[in-house]
Protein backbone atom coordinates (compact mmCIF):
# COMPACT_ATOMS: atom_id res chain seq x y z
CA UNK A 1 0.00 0.00 0.00
CA UNK A 2 2.72 2.73 0.67
CA UNK A 3 4.19 1.72 -2.63
CA UNK A 4 0.94 2.82 -3.84
CA UNK A 5 0.89 5.76 -2.41
CA UNK A 6 4.62 7.00 -3.40
CA UNK A 7 4.16 5.83 -6.75
CA UNK A 8 1.29 8.01 -6.86
CA UNK A 9 2.78 10.73 -5.28
CA UNK A 10 4.99 10.81 -7.77
CA UNK A 11 2.57 10.79 -10.70
CA UNK A 12 0.44 13.48 -8.97
CA UNK A 13 3.41 16.01 -8.33
CA UNK A 14 4.75 15.56 -11.45
CA UNK A 15 1.44 16.71 -13.45
CA UNK A 16 0.90 19.61 -10.70
CA UNK A 17 5.12 20.48 -10.68
CA UNK A 18 6.15 20.21 -13.77
CA UNK A 19 3.32 20.86 -16.26
CA UNK A 20 4.07 24.29 -16.30
CA UNK A 21 7.76 23.98 -17.69
CA UNK A 22 6.07 22.10 -20.80
CA UNK A 23 4.40 24.86 -21.67
CA UNK A 24 7.79 27.55 -20.80
CA UNK A 25 9.86 25.03 -23.26
CA UNK A 26 6.97 25.14 -26.09
CA UNK A 27 7.13 29.11 -25.87
CA UNK A 28 10.72 29.17 -25.89
CA UNK A 29 11.42 27.02 -28.88
CA UNK A 30 8.62 28.33 -30.57
CA UNK A 31 10.61 32.38 -30.10
CA UNK A 32 14.17 30.20 -30.92
CA UNK A 33 12.46 28.92 -34.30
CA UNK A 34 10.73 32.48 -35.00
CA UNK A 35 14.17 33.95 -34.84
CA UNK A 36 13.81 35.38 -31.11
CA UNK A 37 15.13 35.35 -27.90
CA UNK A 38 12.11 34.28 -26.27
CA UNK A 39 11.41 34.02 -22.39
CA UNK A 40 12.87 31.79 -20.30
CA UNK A 41 11.38 28.11 -19.78
CA UNK A 42 10.68 29.27 -16.19
CA UNK A 43 8.73 32.45 -17.12
CA UNK A 44 5.35 30.19 -16.27
CA UNK A 45 6.10 29.63 -12.90
CA UNK A 46 7.47 33.34 -12.47
CA UNK A 47 3.74 34.35 -13.87
CA UNK A 48 1.94 31.72 -11.40
CA UNK A 49 4.26 33.38 -8.25
CA UNK A 50 3.56 36.71 -9.15
CA UNK A 51 -0.27 36.15 -9.81
CA UNK A 52 0.00 34.60 -6.53
CA UNK A 53 1.37 37.53 -4.55
CA UNK A 54 -1.52 39.75 -6.18
CA UNK A 55 -5.12 40.51 -5.05
CA UNK A 56 -8.43 39.19 -7.18
CA UNK A 57 -10.66 42.03 -8.75
CA UNK A 58 -13.88 40.99 -8.63
CA UNK A 59 -16.53 42.52 -10.97
CA UNK A 60 -19.60 44.40 -8.76
CA UNK A 61 -21.87 41.13 -11.40
CA UNK A 62 -19.82 38.40 -9.97
CA UNK A 63 -21.75 35.55 -7.82
CA UNK A 64 -20.03 33.18 -5.51
CA UNK A 65 -19.44 30.92 -8.73
CA UNK A 66 -16.96 33.38 -10.71
CA UNK A 67 -14.94 33.32 -7.17
CA UNK A 68 -14.96 29.44 -6.42
CA UNK A 69 -14.79 28.40 -10.10
CA UNK A 70 -11.04 28.53 -10.48
CA UNK A 71 -10.69 26.61 -7.02
CA UNK A 72 -13.32 23.71 -8.14
CA UNK A 73 -11.52 23.81 -12.11
CA UNK A 74 -7.99 23.39 -10.59
CA UNK A 75 -9.27 20.20 -8.25
CA UNK A 76 -11.06 18.70 -11.03
CA UNK A 77 -7.45 18.58 -13.12
CA UNK A 78 -5.70 17.31 -9.48
CA UNK A 79 -8.84 14.78 -9.43
CA UNK A 80 -8.00 13.76 -12.69
CA UNK A 81 -4.16 13.08 -12.35
CA UNK A 82 -5.25 10.55 -9.50
CA UNK A 83 -6.60 8.31 -12.03
CA UNK A 84 -5.39 8.13 -15.75
CA UNK A 85 -2.17 7.16 -17.10
CA UNK A 86 -0.20 10.46 -16.85
CA UNK A 87 3.19 9.21 -15.93
CA UNK A 88 3.12 5.53 -14.36
CA UNK A 89 1.66 2.67 -16.34
CA UNK A 90 0.29 0.77 -13.52
CA UNK A 91 -3.39 1.53 -11.62
CA UNK A 92 -3.00 4.08 -8.80
CA UNK A 93 -4.81 4.85 -5.90
CA UNK A 94 -8.20 6.00 -7.21
CA UNK A 95 -7.90 4.64 -10.29
CA UNK A 96 -10.69 2.02 -9.75
CA UNK A 97 -13.29 4.46 -9.29
CA UNK A 98 -13.16 6.41 -12.81
CA UNK A 99 -12.89 4.92 -15.71
CA UNK A 100 -11.96 6.72 -19.32
CA UNK A 101 -15.41 7.77 -20.15
CA UNK A 102 -15.62 8.96 -16.21
CA UNK A 103 -12.18 11.07 -17.28
CA UNK A 104 -13.53 12.79 -20.20
CA UNK A 105 -16.51 13.85 -18.17
CA UNK A 106 -14.15 15.79 -15.62
CA UNK A 107 -12.60 17.10 -18.73
CA UNK A 108 -16.19 18.36 -19.61
CA UNK A 109 -17.25 19.30 -15.89
CA UNK A 110 -13.91 21.68 -15.68
CA UNK A 111 -14.88 23.12 -19.39
CA UNK A 112 -18.21 23.95 -18.73
CA UNK A 113 -17.18 25.50 -14.79
CA UNK A 114 -15.00 27.72 -16.84
CA UNK A 115 -17.82 28.85 -19.11
CA UNK A 116 -20.21 29.50 -16.77
CA UNK A 117 -17.75 31.62 -14.02
CA UNK A 118 -16.71 34.12 -17.21
CA UNK A 119 -20.40 34.43 -17.95
CA UNK A 120 -21.28 35.03 -14.39
CA UNK A 121 -18.70 38.26 -14.77
CA UNK A 122 -21.08 40.24 -16.80
CA UNK A 123 -18.83 41.02 -19.27
CA UNK A 124 -20.00 41.47 -22.80
CA UNK A 125 -16.13 40.94 -24.46
CA UNK A 126 -16.48 37.80 -22.00
CA UNK A 127 -19.74 36.58 -23.44
CA UNK A 128 -18.70 37.34 -27.21
CA UNK A 129 -15.75 34.87 -26.25
CA UNK A 130 -18.00 32.57 -24.65
CA UNK A 131 -20.31 32.42 -27.78
CA UNK A 132 -17.14 31.79 -29.55
CA UNK A 133 -15.75 28.71 -27.42
CA UNK A 134 -19.33 26.92 -27.01
CA UNK A 135 -19.41 27.34 -31.08
CA UNK A 136 -16.40 24.89 -31.35
CA UNK A 137 -16.33 23.53 -27.98
CA UNK A 138 -19.83 21.33 -28.72
CA UNK A 139 -17.32 19.12 -31.69
CA UNK A 140 -14.30 18.68 -29.44
CA UNK A 141 -16.27 17.18 -26.48
CA UNK A 142 -17.87 14.79 -28.59
CA UNK A 143 -14.88 14.00 -30.57
CA UNK A 144 -13.20 12.98 -26.65
CA UNK A 145 -16.25 10.68 -25.63
CA UNK A 146 -16.28 9.03 -29.45
CA UNK A 147 -12.82 8.29 -28.72
CA UNK A 148 -12.83 6.67 -25.46
CA UNK A 149 -16.31 5.12 -26.75
CA UNK A 150 -13.96 3.18 -29.64
CA UNK A 151 -11.24 2.70 -27.13
CA UNK A 152 -13.89 1.01 -24.72
CA UNK A 153 -15.10 -1.28 -27.53
CA UNK A 154 -11.45 -2.21 -28.78
CA UNK A 155 -10.57 -3.63 -25.02
CA UNK A 156 -13.60 -4.83 -23.75
CA UNK A 157 -13.15 -2.41 -20.60
CA UNK A 158 -13.12 1.30 -20.06
CA UNK A 159 -9.74 1.11 -18.05
CA UNK A 160 -7.43 3.42 -19.95
CA UNK A 161 -4.53 0.98 -18.22
CA UNK A 162 -5.96 -2.21 -20.35
CA UNK A 163 -5.82 0.34 -23.33
CA UNK A 164 -2.22 1.32 -22.87
CA UNK A 165 -1.24 -2.28 -22.94
CA UNK A 166 -2.93 -2.78 -25.87
CA UNK A 167 -1.53 -0.53 -27.57
CA UNK A 168 2.25 -1.55 -26.63
CA UNK A 169 1.28 -4.69 -28.68
CA UNK A 170 2.69 -4.23 -32.46
CA UNK A 171 -0.99 -5.62 -34.47
CA UNK A 172 -2.71 -3.44 -32.61
CA UNK A 173 -0.99 -0.31 -32.65
CA UNK A 174 -1.21 -0.36 -36.61
CA UNK A 175 -4.46 -1.46 -36.48
CA UNK A 176 -6.93 1.11 -38.47
CA UNK A 177 -8.89 2.06 -34.92
CA UNK A 178 -6.25 2.71 -33.37
CA UNK A 179 -4.73 4.64 -36.29
CA UNK A 180 -8.10 6.85 -36.52
CA UNK A 181 -7.94 7.05 -32.81
CA UNK A 182 -4.92 8.45 -32.24
CA UNK A 183 -5.04 11.42 -35.16
CA UNK A 184 -8.34 12.22 -33.45
CA UNK A 185 -7.07 12.74 -30.46
CA UNK A 186 -4.22 14.39 -31.29
CA UNK A 187 -6.15 16.76 -33.72
CA UNK A 188 -8.27 17.42 -30.41
CA UNK A 189 -5.15 17.85 -28.17
CA UNK A 190 -4.17 20.91 -30.72
CA UNK A 191 -7.60 22.87 -30.16
CA UNK A 192 -7.86 21.51 -26.54
CA UNK A 193 -4.52 23.50 -25.34
CA UNK A 194 -4.30 26.42 -28.16
CA UNK A 195 -1.95 24.33 -30.16
CA UNK A 196 -3.91 25.51 -33.52
CA UNK A 197 -2.52 28.48 -35.84
CA UNK A 198 -5.54 30.74 -35.14
CA UNK A 199 -5.52 31.39 -31.08
CA UNK A 200 -2.81 34.03 -29.64
CA UNK A 201 -2.49 34.43 -26.32
CA UNK A 202 -2.71 38.09 -24.57
CA UNK A 203 -5.23 40.81 -25.96
CA UNK A 204 -5.82 40.17 -29.49
CA UNK A 205 -9.50 39.83 -29.81
CA UNK A 206 -9.64 38.10 -33.15
CA UNK A 207 -7.13 35.23 -31.93
CA UNK A 208 -8.78 35.48 -28.73
CA UNK A 209 -10.62 31.89 -27.68
CA UNK A 210 -9.44 30.19 -23.94
CA UNK A 211 -8.15 33.62 -22.81
CA UNK A 212 -11.28 35.65 -23.53
CA UNK A 213 -12.48 33.32 -21.10
CA UNK A 214 -10.24 34.65 -18.26
CA UNK A 215 -10.10 38.17 -19.60
CA UNK A 216 -11.96 38.83 -15.85
CA UNK A 217 -9.64 37.42 -13.44
CA UNK A 218 -6.61 38.26 -11.78
CA UNK A 219 -4.78 37.52 -9.15
CA UNK A 220 -4.72 34.49 -7.54
CA UNK A 221 -7.75 33.46 -9.11
CA UNK A 222 -6.71 33.80 -12.63
CA UNK A 223 -3.30 32.04 -11.56
CA UNK A 224 -4.95 29.37 -10.52
CA UNK A 225 -6.89 28.95 -13.65
CA UNK A 226 -3.51 29.53 -15.64
CA UNK A 227 -2.16 26.59 -13.60
CA UNK A 228 -5.32 24.79 -14.42
CA UNK A 229 -4.45 25.09 -18.05
CA UNK A 230 -0.98 24.12 -18.02
CA UNK A 231 -2.41 20.72 -15.95
CA UNK A 232 -5.23 20.25 -18.61
CA UNK A 233 -2.13 20.60 -21.67
CA UNK A 234 -0.26 18.38 -19.73
CA UNK A 235 -2.76 15.39 -19.24
CA UNK A 236 -3.98 15.48 -22.54
CA UNK A 237 -0.57 15.36 -24.02
CA UNK A 238 0.31 12.48 -21.65
CA UNK A 239 -2.57 10.42 -22.78
CA UNK A 240 -1.98 11.13 -25.97
CA UNK A 241 1.40 9.97 -25.76
CA UNK A 242 1.13 7.24 -23.44
CA UNK A 243 -1.82 5.28 -24.71
CA UNK A 244 -1.50 6.26 -28.27
CA UNK A 245 1.11 7.66 -29.66
CA UNK A 246 4.01 6.34 -27.57
CA UNK A 247 3.03 3.60 -25.27
CA UNK A 248 6.28 2.21 -25.19
CA UNK A 249 9.07 2.57 -22.21
CA UNK A 250 7.41 3.19 -18.66
CA UNK A 251 8.84 1.66 -15.79
CA UNK A 252 6.82 0.61 -12.75
CA UNK A 253 7.83 0.62 -9.02
CA UNK A 254 8.92 3.48 -6.88
CA UNK A 255 12.15 3.92 -8.65
CA UNK A 256 10.90 3.34 -12.40
CA UNK A 257 7.97 5.67 -11.25
CA UNK A 258 10.55 8.46 -11.12
CA UNK A 259 12.13 7.30 -14.06
CA UNK A 260 9.26 7.54 -15.79
CA UNK A 261 9.35 11.23 -15.11
CA UNK A 262 12.31 11.50 -17.15
CA UNK A 263 10.77 9.14 -19.55
CA UNK A 264 7.84 11.73 -20.09
CA UNK A 265 10.03 14.48 -20.53
CA UNK A 266 11.64 12.62 -23.75
CA UNK A 267 8.34 11.65 -25.27
CA UNK A 268 6.72 15.15 -24.04
CA UNK A 269 9.95 16.97 -26.21
CA UNK A 270 8.97 14.84 -29.41
CA UNK A 271 5.83 16.30 -29.13
CA UNK A 272 6.22 19.79 -28.65
CA UNK A 273 8.48 19.66 -31.02
CA UNK A 274 5.63 18.62 -33.45
CA UNK A 275 3.61 21.33 -32.21
CA UNK A 276 5.89 24.61 -32.67
CA UNK A 277 6.26 23.05 -36.42
CA UNK A 278 2.96 23.07 -37.04
CA UNK A 279 2.35 26.50 -34.94
CA UNK A 280 5.24 28.37 -36.96
CA UNK A 281 5.19 26.51 -40.48
CA UNK A 282 1.33 27.05 -41.25
CA UNK A 283 -0.47 30.11 -41.64
CA UNK A 284 -3.07 31.24 -39.13
CA UNK A 285 -6.34 30.08 -39.82
CA UNK A 286 -9.69 31.87 -39.91
CA UNK A 287 -11.56 31.45 -37.06
CA UNK A 288 -14.41 29.74 -38.64
CA UNK A 289 -12.00 27.60 -40.26
CA UNK A 290 -11.85 25.90 -36.38
CA UNK A 291 -15.35 23.99 -36.85
CA UNK A 292 -14.22 22.72 -39.82
CA UNK A 293 -11.00 21.69 -38.02
CA UNK A 294 -13.31 20.09 -35.49
CA UNK A 295 -15.26 18.25 -37.96
CA UNK A 296 -12.70 16.69 -39.22
CA UNK A 297 -11.74 15.18 -35.83
CA UNK A 298 -14.99 14.21 -35.39
CA UNK A 299 -15.22 12.33 -38.50
CA UNK A 300 -11.99 10.35 -37.54
CA UNK A 301 -13.63 9.51 -34.64
CA UNK A 302 -16.16 8.59 -35.89
CA UNK A 303 -14.19 6.07 -38.19
CA UNK A 304 -12.39 4.72 -35.46
CA UNK A 305 -15.63 4.06 -33.64
CA UNK A 306 -16.98 1.94 -36.62
CA UNK A 307 -13.47 -0.09 -37.12
CA UNK A 308 -13.63 -0.86 -33.29
CA UNK A 309 -16.92 -2.63 -34.09
CA UNK A 310 -16.20 -3.64 -37.30
CA UNK A 311 -12.76 -5.33 -36.37
CA UNK A 312 -13.64 -6.65 -33.16
CA UNK A 313 -17.29 -7.51 -33.25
Amino acid sequence: MIEVIIETAVQVLGVILLSPLYAGILDKLKANISTRKGQSIFQPYYDIIKLLKKESVVSVNASAVFIYSPYIIFSIYVLISFVIPVVYPQPVIFTPTVDFLGGALLFSLAAFLKIASAMDSGSNFVALGTSRALSFNFLGEATLITVFFAVALITGTNNPYIELEFAEKPMYYLALDHVFASVAFFMLWLFETGKLPVESSGLAEMGMIDDALTYEYSGKLLALLKWGGYMKQYLLGSVLLNVFILPWGLQTGILGAVEDLGIMFLKWMLLIFIAVIIDTSLSKLRLYKVQDFLAVAFVVSILSLIFSVIEYD
